[in-house]
Protein backbone atom coordinates (compact mmCIF):
# COMPACT_ATOMS: atom_id res chain seq x y z
CA UNK A 1 0.00 0.00 0.00
CA UNK A 2 1.30 3.57 -0.58
CA UNK A 3 0.30 6.73 1.19
CA UNK A 4 -0.62 10.02 -0.66
CA UNK A 5 -2.31 11.89 1.65
CA UNK A 6 -2.59 14.85 -0.86
CA UNK A 7 -5.92 16.65 -3.20
CA UNK A 8 -6.08 14.72 -6.51
CA UNK A 9 -8.43 15.43 -9.80
CA UNK A 10 -11.83 14.60 -9.35
CA UNK A 11 -11.54 10.95 -11.58
CA UNK A 12 -8.41 10.10 -9.93
CA UNK A 13 -10.42 7.50 -7.96
CA UNK A 14 -12.38 5.95 -10.50
CA UNK A 15 -9.59 5.95 -12.93
CA UNK A 16 -7.41 3.46 -9.82
CA UNK A 17 -10.60 1.67 -9.24
CA UNK A 18 -10.94 1.15 -13.28
CA UNK A 19 -7.45 -0.41 -13.10
CA UNK A 20 -8.37 -3.17 -10.66
CA UNK A 21 -7.08 -0.92 -7.78
CA UNK A 22 -8.91 0.21 -3.93
CA UNK A 23 -8.17 3.56 -2.69
CA UNK A 24 -9.13 5.39 -0.08
CA UNK A 25 -10.32 9.11 0.05
CA UNK A 26 -12.18 11.74 1.77
CA UNK A 27 -13.99 15.01 0.91
CA UNK A 28 -12.50 18.46 2.09
CA UNK A 29 -13.95 20.79 4.20
CA UNK A 30 -13.82 24.17 3.46
CA UNK A 31 -10.47 25.18 5.60
CA UNK A 32 -8.78 22.23 4.69
CA UNK A 33 -9.83 21.99 1.28
CA UNK A 34 -8.21 25.85 0.42
CA UNK A 35 -4.84 24.55 2.59
CA UNK A 36 -4.76 21.76 -0.16
CA UNK A 37 -5.08 23.44 -2.67
CA UNK A 38 -2.43 26.11 -2.38
CA UNK A 39 0.13 23.11 -1.17
CA UNK A 40 -1.04 22.14 -4.76
CA UNK A 41 -0.61 25.31 -6.45
CA UNK A 42 3.15 24.91 -5.23
CA UNK A 43 3.74 21.32 -6.17
CA UNK A 44 2.29 21.98 -9.81
CA UNK A 45 4.58 25.02 -9.57
CA UNK A 46 7.40 22.98 -8.86
CA UNK A 47 6.83 20.57 -11.41
CA UNK A 48 6.54 23.39 -13.90
CA UNK A 49 10.07 24.28 -12.78
CA UNK A 50 11.09 20.86 -13.62
CA UNK A 51 9.67 19.98 -16.58
CA UNK A 52 12.32 19.56 -19.41
CA UNK A 53 10.55 19.77 -22.89
CA UNK A 54 8.31 22.33 -24.10
CA UNK A 55 5.32 19.56 -24.28
CA UNK A 56 6.29 19.40 -20.57
CA UNK A 57 6.40 23.01 -19.47
CA UNK A 58 2.65 23.44 -21.37
CA UNK A 59 1.34 20.08 -19.44
CA UNK A 60 2.42 21.84 -16.27
CA UNK A 61 0.74 25.06 -17.14
CA UNK A 62 -2.47 23.05 -17.76
CA UNK A 63 -1.98 21.63 -14.58
CA UNK A 64 -1.55 24.78 -12.45
CA UNK A 65 -4.50 26.71 -14.52
CA UNK A 66 -6.99 24.07 -13.42
CA UNK A 67 -5.50 24.06 -9.92
CA UNK A 68 -5.93 28.40 -10.12
CA UNK A 69 -9.39 28.26 -11.50
CA UNK A 70 -10.40 25.59 -8.70
CA UNK A 71 -9.20 27.69 -6.03
CA UNK A 72 -10.85 31.18 -8.00
CA UNK A 73 -14.30 28.83 -8.00
CA UNK A 74 -13.96 27.79 -4.20
CA UNK A 75 -13.86 31.74 -3.82
CA UNK A 76 -17.19 32.07 -5.91
CA UNK A 77 -15.25 33.65 -8.96
CA UNK A 78 -15.47 31.84 -12.22
CA UNK A 79 -12.45 31.74 -15.37
CA UNK A 80 -14.42 34.50 -17.17
CA UNK A 81 -14.33 36.60 -13.90
CA UNK A 82 -10.68 35.75 -13.27
CA UNK A 83 -9.73 36.12 -17.08
CA UNK A 84 -11.65 40.09 -16.46
CA UNK A 85 -9.21 40.50 -13.71
CA UNK A 86 -6.33 39.37 -15.58
CA UNK A 87 -7.14 41.55 -18.39
CA UNK A 88 -7.49 44.48 -16.25
CA UNK A 89 -4.44 44.04 -14.45
CA UNK A 90 -3.00 43.89 -17.89
CA UNK A 91 -4.23 46.79 -19.17
CA UNK A 92 -3.42 49.08 -16.13
CA UNK A 93 0.15 47.45 -15.77
CA UNK A 94 1.13 45.29 -19.05
CA UNK A 95 2.22 41.66 -19.46
CA UNK A 96 5.25 40.58 -19.65
CA UNK A 97 5.72 39.88 -23.44
CA UNK A 98 8.36 43.00 -23.67
CA UNK A 99 10.68 41.10 -21.52
CA UNK A 100 11.62 43.74 -19.48
CA UNK A 101 14.00 43.05 -16.63
CA UNK A 102 14.19 45.72 -14.40
CA UNK A 103 17.49 46.84 -12.77
CA UNK A 104 17.20 49.38 -10.31
CA UNK A 105 15.31 52.24 -9.67
CA UNK A 106 16.77 55.74 -8.03
CA UNK A 107 15.06 58.37 -5.96
CA UNK A 108 16.02 61.68 -7.31
CA UNK A 109 14.39 63.74 -4.71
Amino acid sequence: MKTYNKLVRDKIPQIIQASGKHCSFRVLNEAEYEKALKEKIQEELNEFLEAGDQQEQLEELADLLEVIYSFAHSKGVGREDMERIRERKKEERGGFYERLWLMNVCDDT
